[in-house]
C-alpha cells in the first residue's frame, strides 16, 4: 500500500495521535472512512455507466452489421442508368 511498512505506518499513527490527540482521532478516522466510501461509491457508479454505454455501442454495432441485411437480388426490369444524350454535341 503506497510502499508503506509496517513500521512507517505505526510511526504515523502514533504522530497523529501525539498531535490530534485521543480524542479528535477516532472522529478523523470516521469521518477519513466515510469520505473514502462515498468516494468509492462515486467511482463505481461511473464506471457502471461507462460499462453500460460500451454495452449499448456493442449491441447497435452487432444490429447494424451487412450480415444481418437480406441480399439485394437483381430483377429482370432493372438495368443500368442510362445518360441523357449531351446537348452541346452537334448534328
Amino acid at each position: 500500500m503506497f510502499g508503506i511498512g509496517m513500521p512507517e505506518l505505526l510511526l504515523i499513527l502514533a504522530l497523529a495521535l501525539i498531535v490530534l490527540g485521543p480524542k479528535k482521532l477516532p472522529e478523523l478516522a470516521k469521518t477519513l472512512g466515510k469520505g473514502l466510501a462515498e468516494f468509492r461509491r462515486a467511482t463505481d457508479e461511473i464506471k457502471d455507466e461507462f460499462r453500460q454505454m460500451e454495452h449499448e455501442i456493442d449491441e447497435s454495432s452487432t444490429a447494424a452489421t451487412p450480415k444481418n441485411d437480406p441480399p439485394l437480388e437483381k430483377t429482370a426490369d432493372s438495368s443500368p442508368p442510362t445518360t441523357p444524350p449531351d446537348s452541346t454535341e452537334k448534328k
